[in-house]
């Protein structure tokens, strides 16, 4: 197993590159991320007949590399620079999810247990309760309400020893990606326990001249107040946050200036799986079993007593595309690589798994730092991706996982009742935005694209700025969406 590596202090600002997230600001009280409603317009598509021209009217800088192709034949319809390796951003999540799916099997579960060590006579536990991860990266705090309900339908009225959790099934580390900034919502710790994507609910109000804070791990049903992660309010206006790893919980500060009337986020858990165990605790009191303070243990004893099963694989990768949730694809391809190798690997080496398998899977070069996208060395041509959706048996194990995408007009709005079809991955990074998948035209042709557009001299500019939205990176992503539109409606209408 990989080890913890240690945390350092850092300062954090409230800005950082981003590839998906909640963001701090408005009340936030959503577990898992939402679809941003749009209004639908009826528009008449129009199509422009020259790709170049489509790409230079777009205004993006940097490379824009664009692959259509026959579904059926793998026949080339149309590109533009597409063996150029790019950032492909969240477009890396259909790739893991073919590598988990084929490796785990569609109907593969997570289980996440508790273990008795020691004998139960009269509804007492004799020894220690251990509260066991199987990895499920879906965990949320309403499952963990049943889990306690299904130990007290065992039985169970009190344990005379230790409460402690157990999380090596997996590698343990503090974020996906070190070289964001710490207090982004998305960049977790991931762990073989994990709850609630790993995220605390930071909530904060005023009344008056003073706040008051809240910490807690809240989901649809419930949310129990936490102790691992602690927030104090400080007179200052920069930098927003800073974390401090304080020794088996997480200390986080927020500037006075910048809190306003009220507001809410998510924040990183860097100890998910005592962050599992407090609340755990909680719902086995309500249920009249006091435990004590969890604290981990490097390995099980003792016999399960009670199980929370996860949705099966292929439920949980469908959730991670419509979401575009980091620490569901990272799980799932760390599982899949320890599958495959027999032993559990760090993610770096679970990534170079994975980057190996694709070579030959479809015989194509890829470089995968993660699998979730986030970090942004990953590189992939739109000529390997292509390639890749177009092997054999690929597109009946993908297809049913893509998101939806819909037809937009120039204003960003669906356009009603179009009569094509477009089943992809979408990706996003400040200068880098990617789109891979399936379209199917209006004639009932099925065809296979990928459009990476990314700015890389201006990416690591922005990233040096610390800036969450360097100056210029909201245009040029808005303008790549609209050079990915405008492609969509063109191509729906070949024959």
């Amino acid at each position: 197993m990989q080890s913890r590596f240690p945390r350092r202090a850092v300062v954090c600002v409230l800005l950082s590159s981003a590839a998906t997230a909640a963001v701090a600001g408005a009340p936030d009280t959503s577990l898992r991320p939402r679809s941003r409603a749009i209004t639908p317009a009826r528009t008449r598509p129009q199509a422009r007949t020259n790709l170049q021209d489509l790409i230079a009217l777009s205004g993006l800088t940097g490379t824009v590399s664009v692959l259509l192709t026959d579904a059926a034949s793998g026949e080339v319809i149309e590109g533009n620079t597409p063996d150029m390796p790019l950032p492909p951003a969240s477009v890396t999540k259909a790739v893991t999810a073919l590598y988990a799916l084929e490796t785990l099997g569609t109907d593969h579960r997570f289980e996440t247990r508790i273990f008795a060590d020691g004998p139960i006579r009269d509804g007492v536990l004799d020894g220690d309760l251990i509260l066991v991860g199987g990895g499920n990266p879906n965990l949320v705090t309403d499952d963990l309400a049943d889990l306690a309900q299904t130990l007290k339908d065992t039985g169970l009225t009190s344990v005379t020893g230790r409460f402690y959790v157990h999380d090596n099934v997996l590698p343990s580390l503090d974020e996906i990606d070190d070289s964001q900034l710490d207090h982004l919502g998305y960049n977790p710790a991931i762990s073989g326990l994990n709850l609630n994507f790993n995220r605390v609910h930071f909530e904060w109000k005023r009344a008056g001249g003073a706040y008051t804070v809240a910490m807690d791990a809240r989901s649809k049903q419930h949310r129990p107040s936490v102790t691992i992660a602690k927030m104090r309010i400080v007179d200052r206006d920069v930098p927003v946050y800073t974390y401090r790893d304080g020794g088996d919980l997480d200390e986080w500060t927020v500037a006075r200036g910048a809190l306003g009337r009220g507001g809410s986020r998510w924040l990183p858990v860097r100890y998910p799986a005592l962050y599992a165990g407090e609340v755990f605790a909680t719902f086995a009191r309500s249920q009249g079993i006091v435990l004590s303070p969890p604290s981990e243990i490097p390995a099980v004893r003792g016999t399960a007593i009670a199980t929370h099963q996860s949705d099966d694989l292929q439920t949980m990768m469908r959730a991670m595309m419509q979401f575009s949730t980091n620490l569901t694809a990272e799980v799932a391809g760390l599982a899949a690589t320890e599958e495959r190798a027999g032993q559990a690997r760090g993610l770096r080496t679970s990534a170079l798994g994975m980057t190996r398998w694709t070579k030959e899977r479809a015989g194509i070069a890829a470089q995968f730092a993660d699998h979730s996208g986030l970090g942004d060395t990953t590189r992939i041509t739109a000529t390997g991706m292509v390639a890749l959706l177009n092997a054999a048996g690929v597109a009946s194990v993908v297809r049913p996982v893509l998101k939806t995408i819909p037809f937009l007009d120039d204003n960003k709005r669906p356009i009603a009742d179009f009569p094509a079809q477009v089943l992809a991955k979408t990706g996003t990074l400040n200068f880098v935005s990617s789109l891979a998948g399936y379209i199917r035209t209006t004639s009932g042709r099925d065809l296979t694209f990928a459009i990476f557009a990314g700015d890389l001299d201006a990416r690591a500019a922005g990233k040096l700025s610390n800036d969450e939205q360097p100056f210029g990176s909201i245009t040029y992503n808005t303008n790549a969406k609209k050079l990915q539109a405008k492609l969509l409606r063109r191509w729906a209408r070949l024959s």
